[in-house]
This record gives C-alpha cells, sequence and structure tokens, in this order.
C-alpha cells in the first residue's frame, strides 16, 4: 500500500529544499550571462581588430612612406616618454603655485632710505598694478602684442609654429634675432623663476606656461604680463614705466610711447631711453613695423609715430641700487613673517644700512676693472659685499648691469670659493690643539684615487701652518682634515655665517662645496669683529604710513652671540694679514691700513675669490661668468683683490681707523714705516669722517622727526575763538 506523501517543506526522496535550488539557479543564470558577455566581447574586438587591419592594409605604406611612418610613431613614442620624464624634473617649480597669494608676492609698498635718511628707491605693489586692463591704452596691447607673442590669443601657453619661425630667422641672422617664448612663458618666468639661462629653467618655465594657461584667462594673464614685466631703471610694470620715463598716467600715452614701452620687454638694460635714447628710439621704430607687419594698424597710422618719436625724462644721472633694492625686499618679507605688526601694514618706509658713496664706490671699482680686463681676461661676471663687521651691508654689486640681467650673484649664485675656504680650516685646527707654528709636512697626499696639487706642482717638506696659510698650500689642509675630521670644519664655516649646506666631500678643505659672496662677506666679519658671529642685514628702521616705528633693530634685534673663541681668531688675523703683505694677496694693500684677507682660485680658473677685511669693512670679491666657461687664468689675486682694493682704499679715506683684532700696526714693517708721514698729515690736513658715527646718525633722525612734527602742527587749521570748533588737518 502506498505512503500518503507528507505536506512539510523539509526534503523529500533526498532532494535540495527549494531555497537552495533558487540560490544555484541564480548563480548558474550569472555564470551564463558572463561566459556570453565575455564571448561577444571577444567576438566584437576581434571583429573591430580585423576591420582595423583589412583597413591598414588598403593603406599599407612602403618604401620611403613606411620610413616616415615608423619614425613618427616612434617619435610620438619616445616624445610621450620624454614628456613625462621631464614633467617629473619640472615638479618642484609648481610648489610657488600652491601659494594662495602667487598673484601678489610682491605685495609690499616700501619706500627705501639709506642709512642717513634718503630717499634710495621704491619696490612694490604701488608701482605696477593700478590700472585695470580695459584703462590700458589700446596701442600699448597691440604694440606688445605685435612684439612679443603675435599668436597669443591662438596658442596654449607654448607656440611651435612661432618657436619653428625664430629658429630659421636666428639661423638666417647666424644670431639670436629674435625670441621662442610665448607672452605666458614670460610671465611664468617673471613671476616663479629667476633670469638664469639653463635648460631646466626653459623646462619649468614651459611646464608652468601650461598650467597658467589652464588656471587664468588670457585676458588675466596678459594683465599680470603688463604689471610684472621688468621694464628698467628699476621699474616694474607698464603704469610705473609711463610714470618713470614720461611722467604720465599710462592711460595717457600716445602711440610713439606706447611703442618706446613695448621695445622695453626685450631688453630694458639696452633700450631704456633714460640710458640710450636713440636705441630707445630706434626699438620703437621696430615696434611700430611690428605693427603693421601684423596688420594690426596700417603703415598712414604709424607714419605720426615715426616723424614725432617719444621724448623721455631725462635720468640719466640716477643710478639706484637695484640689487640691494631687491634683497631689502626679501629681508622685509622674512621680517613680516616674524613681526605681526609688520605683517598687517604693507605701505612702509624702511631706512636700510645702505651708504651711498660706498655704492657708488663699489659699483664703480667693478665697473672699471671689469671694462679694462674683462674681455682680455674672458670674465664676464662679477659680485661684491661690503659691511661693517656688525653684519650691516653698506654696498653690494649683484652684476655688471641690472638692466640686462636681474640675477643677484651676490646674493644668489652659489660659486666654489677656492683656497678662500681656508681660514675656515684653520681656524678648525686652532680650536683642535694646533698653533701657528705648528709643523705639518706638505708632501702628497692620497684618498683613494684623488691627490691634491699644490698651484705651483711643487712641495716644500714641512712648513708652518703660518706659512701654509699666506702661500696657500693645498696638502696642508687636507691633512689637517684627516686628523680631526671634515664635520668640524662643516661646522666651525657654519658657526662663522655660511648658511648653504656644505657637501662633505673629500675636496671640501680646498673649496670644492659652494658658497654665496654675501655669506663669504658674514664669515670673514666675524674675524674682524673679534669672533662675534655677524649674519648680513640691510634694515636698521621700519615705519608704517601713519610714521609708527614698526621695528628698529638696536631694540628688536639679538645680541651678537660669540662664534670663535678671541684668542684663536687674533691667531688666524695675524696670519690673513701676512697673506696681504707677503702672501697671495699683495695687490690688496691699502697705504696706511691694516688690511687681512684670503685669495681663491678654482679648477679652470672658473671661480676667482679676494675676501678681506679690515677693522672697519669686511668685503668679498667675486669674478667669472655665469656659463661656468674658464676665465683666462683670472685668479683671486689679480682682478678681484685689484677691485677690492679700489674699493676698500675709498672706504678708509677720510674715516677713523678701526683696530684689528690681535694685529697691531706698528708690527708691520710697511706701516711701521708710513706712520711718521700720516701723523704729519693728519697735523697739516685733518680729514673730516665722512661716515657718521651711530650716535650721531641717531641724533640727527631725533631731530629730523622733531622738524617734522613741529611742521605738521604749524600746518593744522586751529580754530578761531568764538567760532565752532572745526576738525583739525594735519598734512
Amino acid at each position: 500500500m502506498d505512503t500518503p506523501q507528507s505536506n512539510e517543506t523539509g526534503p523529500a526522496d533526498g532532494q535540495p529544499p527549494k531555497s537552495k535550488r533558487r540560490i544555484r539557479r541564480f548563480f548558474l543564470g550569472l555564470d551564463a550571462f558572463v561566459d556570453t558577455a565575455l564571448w561577444r566581447s571577444g567576438s566584437t574586438i576581434r571583429r573591430i581588430f580585423e576591420r582595423y587591419d583589412a583597413f591598414l592594409r588598403r593603406f599599407r605604406a612602403t618604401g620611403v612612406w613606411r620610413f616616415l611612418a615608423e619614425l613618427s610613431s616612434d617619435g610620438l613614442t619616445y616624445g610621450l616618454a620624454g614628456f613625462i620624464v621631464v614633467l617629473a624634473f619640472a615638479q618642484p617649480a609648481f610648489e610657488a603655485t600652491r601659494y594662495a597669494d602667487w598673484k601678489t608676492t610682491d605685495d609690499f609698498a616700501v619706500t627705501f632710505l639709506d642709512r642717513f635718511g634718503k630717499e634710495i628707491g621704491r619696490r612694490g605693489i604701488v608701482l605696477n598694478d593700478s590700472v585695470p586692463l580695459e584703462e590700458i591704452p589700446d596701442s600699448l596691447i597691440k604694440a606688445t602684442l605685435a612684439t612679443e607673442d603675435r599668436r597669443f590669443f591662438s596658442h596654449f601657453g607654448i607656440d611651435f609654429v612661432g618657436t619653428f619661425r625664430a629658429m630659421v630667422e636666428n639661423a638666417r641672422a647666424g644670431g639670436v634675432v629674435q625670441g621662442g617664448s610665448t607672452l605666458t612663458q614670460q610671465l611664468a618666468k617673471n613671476l616663479f623663476l629667476t633670469n638664469e639661462r639653463s635648460l631646466s629653467r626653459k623646462v619649468k618655465e614651459a611646464y608652468l606656461a601650461l598650467w597658467l594657461e589652464a588656471n587664468l584667462t588670457k585676458q588675466e594673464i596678459l594683465k599680470l604680463y603688463l604689471d610684472r614685466a621688468y621694464m628698467g631703471g628699476g621699474v616694474f610694470g607698464v603704469t610705473a614705466a609711463a610714470e618713470f620715463y614720461f611722467n604720465k598716467n599710462v592711460r595717457e600715452l600716445t602711440l610713439a610711447e606706447s611703442a618706446m614701452l613695448a621695445g622695453l620687454f626685450k631688453a630694458p638694460g639696452k633700450y631704456a631711453p633714460h640710458i640710450n635714447l636713440p636705441a630707445a628710439r630706434a626699438r620703437a621704430n621696430e615696434v611700430l613695423t611690428n605693427m603693421v607687419q601684423a596688420r594690426l594698424l596700417t603703415e598712414g597710422q604709424v607714419i605720426g609715430a615715426r616723424r614725432n618719436p617719444a621724448l623721455a625724462v631725462d635720468r640719466s644721472q640716477e643710478q639706484l641700487p637695484e640689487y640691494f633694492l631687491d634683497w631689502a625686499l626679501d629681508e622685509v618679507k622674512k621680517l613680516a613673517r616674524r613681526n605681526p605688526a609688520l605683517a598687517r601694514d604693507r605701505i612702509v618706509t624702511v631706512r636700510t644700512t645702505l651708504d651711498p658713496a660706498l655704492q657708488r664706490q663699489a659699483d664703480l671699482a667693478v665697473e672699471t676693472v671689469l671694462r679694462e680686463n674683462g674681455k682680455l681676461r674672458d670674465a664676464g661676471a662679477a659680485a661684491l659685499v661690503s659691511m661693517i663687521p656688525d653684519g650691516a651691508v653698506v654696498a653690494m654689486v649683484g652684476g655688471s648691469s641690472y638692466g640686462e640681467s636681474q640675477f643677484n650673484r651676490a646674493v644668489n649664485a652659489l660659486r666654489q670659493p677656492g683656497s678662500s675656504f681656508k681660514p675656515f680650516v684653520y681656524m678648525t685646527a686652532f680650536m683642535n690643539g694646533y698653533e701657528p707654528d705648528s709643523i705639518v709636512p706638505d708632501r702628497p697626499v692620497w684618498i683613494g684615487n684623488w691627490s691634491p696639487k699644490n698651484y705651483n706642482r711643487s712641495y716644500r717638506g714641512p712648513v708652518t701652518l703660518r706659512l701654509a696659510l699666506t702661500k696657500s698650500i693645498n696638502t696642508i689642509p687636507v691633512r689637517l682634515s684627516l686628523d680631526f675630521g671634515r664635520e668640524k670644519i662643516i661646522e666651525t664655516a657654519y658657526a662663522m655665517g655660511l648658511t648653504h649646506e656644505l657637501e662633505n666631500s673629500i675636496s671640501l678643505p680646498i673649496g670644492s662645496s659652494e658658497v654665496s659672496v654675501i655669506d663669504m662677506a658674514s664669515a670673514y666679519s666675524s674675524l674682524a669683529n673679534g669672533g662675534f658671529k655677524a649674519p648680513a642685514y640691510a634694515i636698521l628702521e621700519v615705519t608704517n604710513s601713519d610714521g609708527e616705528v614698526l621695528y628698529r633693530r638696536e631694540q628688536d634685534a639679538p645680541s651678537p652671540q660669540r662664534a670663535l673663541p678671541e684668542d684663536k681668531v687674533h691667531q688666524l688675523n695675524e696670519i690673513l694679514v701676512n697673506v696681504v703683505e707677503a702672501g697671495t694677496a699683495r695687490r690688496a694693500r691699502i697705504d696706511g691700513v691694516v688690511a687681512a684677507g684670503k685669495t681663491g682660485t678654482t679648477n679652470a680658473y672658473r671661480d676667482a675669490w679676494f675676501v678681506g677685511y679690515t677693522g672697519n669693512f669686511s668685503t668679498a670679491v667675486w669674478f667669472g661668468n655665469d656659463d661656468f666657461t674658464s676665465t683666462r687664468r683670472v685668479t683671486g689675486g689679480s682682478l678681484p683683490a685689484m677691485t677690492w682694493q679700489k674699493y676698500m682704499a675709498f672706504a678708509h679715506s677720510g674715516i677713523e681707523l678701526a683696530r684689528m683684532p690681535g694685529v697691531e700696526a706698528d708690527s708691520l714693517p710697511r706701516l711701521a714705516r708710513a706712520a711718521p708721514s700720516r701723523q704729519a698729515d693728519k697735523q697739516v690736513d685733518a680729514v673730516q669722517p665722512r661716515v657718521l658715527k651711530r650716535r650721531t646718525q641717531d641724533l640727527l633722525l631725533e631731530i629730523g622727526r622733531d622738524l617734522h612734527r613741529l611742521r605738521a602742527q604749524k600746518s593744522a587749521r586751529i580754530t578761531p575763538p568764538g567760532e565752532p570748533e572745526k576738525a583739525v588737518t594735519v598734512q
């Protein structure tokens, strides 16, 4: 008899539950779907490739066409790979774009005064961006585009057509007659980079131009370019240039004046009308021709400007300390980061450490030596920094022409110091048990496969440290470094004032690690002042637009810190004085003045230095070439020492001579013989000191402020008796 079926939902006859059967059917369906999708996708891709292959078979290239096709394909592949690699190297340049205020980096309005309170220049936003683009004359915009970038509104930051055209024109002319950089690339350089001529800078410039095009409109790029371009005479932007060259508002420029300003973008130092008016007018005529060729104006429209060229204000006698002002502005920005009051008030007046007479002499000394010897000795660049022994910079020369290059070689260039680095080694030796009369053998020394050679390729045998430094023997500092270690030399160099990172290499003791000119002057100042660290500074006092003092160095600066033992400073000073008296720096002697210093010359004569000091000043001088090419045997004892002597002889005329720590003038035979005649000269013709003492300067400045307050009170309108009270106006 059959058993009746159960009504329960459980399995019957070993069958799985319904829920499991549903899950199984779901996954079977999903598997079927995936299999079908993959098969159909594969079939579709196969058909596409078959059609693509059939298409290519119709256009199969042979012979030269196949070669060109493969060359283009490989070029595209390698070009893309190169683009990615170069982009990786350009990444550091994009760091500056991360700041929210990258458009307004120079948002200070600073009036700079020299140490005596006379205005020497201005920097900041007041100079460059007060006029909207819509109000800048159409003639100036057209002149700029026709001359600098005719395809500005059609390219994406890099103009390959324009670059190719410039290459063709330069090849025809046999030199550089046209630039390939777009207006956007030039703006990228002005905003984020320096004027250094190198491949890495051009790569960064190109990528930053693409970034600017992606983040700004064409109108914004054009406005920034017109505001930030250097126009000569220390002026940035067309608004300031119109005031500087023509004494008029930029809105009122004529076509001839617009053409002259547009001609300055290429080379402001060469075409600045206050320097060379004929060259400026000839350049303006070229700009007018460019406007006609670009079909922005007709020949009839420019004929009036050709016949009546612009006449600029005569400023040929004005010489501004441009390199110093650039550096001083950077110092103001650094000070603002530490001083909240200065950070809030951006319109300030800054009294600096600059001495205008010494600055003029520094410019003259560098210019004279370069003009007389530069071409003959293949030396095209120079820099000089001079400071009093506490670090106050009184003169700075950052290059031969600020108009041609605003790159400050005195502050930003890093060059090998050569033997001028050796005083750091000898000071370290004195601090580690050596004495000036300690004997060290001058003979070949090997570190691996490297062995230093002396300048004259000979060896003296056992010598004292005094003689070794006086004659600049190379083997001795290397032997000393093997005794107490290069790390201690680096510590001493940092303690004396060097700020850039020093490379701990085997050739460090003879000056292979790069330094800046301003750091070398600062480091040697610690020897001139008896062993105190003397960081370079430019700011004595800062006041805001209301005349309130925001910073005064005498009150707000930290006290000097001792960096070196006084007795060791005396020992080193005695030797470095002997370098000038009887060593490699005899060209640096100054009549009646105790001077010390050290020459430096690097491999292949690429860099030549003389860093010297007296009790009054410390001055560093460098000669070389921007592209690191060799000079024609320029040593530190030649052009640098000659320049140093021309400047320092003037700096010490008519002032009270300060004592060199550890060295008495009467102990030097040359100065002892000249002492009686110097005393007689002083009795016959006493010279008034040219540089005032600090207390005298402060007193005169206080008198000036009192007179200013009295003038303001006198200018106030006083309310007559019996009349309603009126507001008092102070001018």
